[in-house]
């Protein structure tokens, strides 16, 4: 047993001398006004990962995003808090590599819980994500990531809600997602 250990050990040590960390992630924030109606959104998606390879890298995407709704009517406001927490881990290969550009596809689960007032909704996802990453310098990597292929499962919490359950192909601009990536 202790020879399976140590060898489970060494194997552990090699992989990761030869891994590479990067960190990352997007934030944003955002607000609109209209007429007496206001929107502010806040969200922060840190991204740690290791280099495998040259093709090879597993990672991990945790989220949470905060919004506020407020709506006017006359001298009546009311608002909605809206609070997202999502954790992400993901294998990631590079399939072609032209120069300072590295075409890529995430394999992945995901996990998110949504809170709007009292109301909660929790939804679990598995699927690809195509990307790009263009390497500015040996360090700093620009990375795109547009569209997703899977499964969602999501259902609200409380007694007698039904699930939804999502197939599908999406391959547009209104899921692209932009980050920066330090290599170490």
């Amino acid at each position: 047993m202790k020879k399976i250990m140590m060898t489970l050990a060494a194997v552990a040590v090699a992989a990761t001398m030869n891994a590479q960390v990067y960190v990352g992630g997007g934030i944003g924030f955002q607000t609109s006004k209209q007429g007496d109606d206001k929107n502010t959104l806040i969200t922060v998606m840190p991204e740690f990962g290791y280099n495998l390879d040259e093709s090879w890298a597993v990672g991990i995407t945790l989220g949470y995003g905060h919004s506020k709704d407020t709506a006017k009517k006359g001298s009546v406001e009311s608002s909605v808090k809206t609070d997202v927490f999502q954790i992400s881990p993901y294998a990631r290969y590079t399939f072609a590599k032209f120069d300072k550009v590295n075409l890529f596809i995430d394999g992945g689960v995901d996990y998110v819980h949504t809170k709007i007032g009292d109301a909660k909704n929790n939804a679990f996802g598995v699927g690809l994500k195509p990307g790009v990453a263009v390497n500015l310098t040996e360090k700093l990597s620009f990375v795109a990531h547009v569209g997703f292929l899977g499964y969602t499962y999501a259902k609200d919490d409380f007694d007698g809600a039904e699930a939804e359950n999502t197939f599908g192909f999406d391959l547009d601009g209104n899921d692209l997602r932009f980050g920066i990536y330090y290599n170490f």
